[in-house]
């Protein structure tokens, strides 16, 4: 898979993007994720992405023509555009599941007060929000949406049983509580079905949880 990021800020991806599953992923060849500073696309001396809002409103809006550049060059045959905004549909477990079968995806993080609506209209053939609340700007977004699909490749997770098992999954809905060492901590004690050994009544336990 191939992910092409589109944001003013790509200096947040780099630490996020270098460790842990993505930082795997990436180092062995099975995603290829590149990330782009939207001004490279803006055509004046200071490399404006934004402007003031027509009609009046505070703060300024992204431009739609910076944008559209830059899909322009970006974009291939089989690539889908995914814009992280408050006013898209609510982002889930089904929405991951669906992007992690796309050969290429062109991620846009809005910016300031918003983008423009055009870009929603003509451009992207999604547009998710993953909560809703406001946070500074679709970076964050961006990243969770990143994670949540690297992770469903083949081969991301050094143990594929834990994707079976994990929430929000097709076994279960939500994630039964889990304990380890040590078994009484405190007086905190854990369940004593989980140290029985007899994995039927721990299976039923969990289901129980769900």
């Amino acid at each position: 898979m191939k992910i092409d990021i589109l944001t003013i800020f790509p200096e947040m991806f780099s630490k996020v993007f270098g460790t842990s599953i993505i930082g795997r992923a990436t180092g062995t060849g099975i995603v290829d994720i590149e990330i782009h500073n939207l001004r490279d696309w803006s055509e004046d001396n200071y490399k404006s992405v934004d402007d003031k809002p027509f009609g009046g409103g505070a703060g300024m809006v992204m431009k739609v023509d910076v944008v559209d550049r830059a899909i322009s060059d970006l974009k291939k045959a089989k690539s889908k555009i995914i814009l992280l905004d408050t006013k898209g549909k609510m982002y889930n477990q089904k929405s991951a599941e669906t992007l992690k079968n796309e050969e290429h995806l062109i991620l846009i993080a809005p910016h300031f007060e918003g983008i423009d609506q055009r870009v929603h209209d003509y451009l992207a053939d999604e547009v998710y929000s993953i909560g809703p609340y406001v946070l500074s700007g679709g970076e964050l977004p961006v990243m969770v949406v990143v994670d949540s699909i690297v992770r469903l490749l083949p081969g991301a997770l050094g143990n594929p049983e834990s994707l079976a098992e994990e929430s929000y999954s097709e076994s279960f809905e939500t994630e039964y509580p889990q304990y380890t060492r040590p078994a009484d901590y405190k007086g905190w004690k854990v369940p004593e079905v989980l140290l029985s050994g007899d994995h039927k009544k721990i299976a039923a336990w969990r289901k129980g949880k769900k």
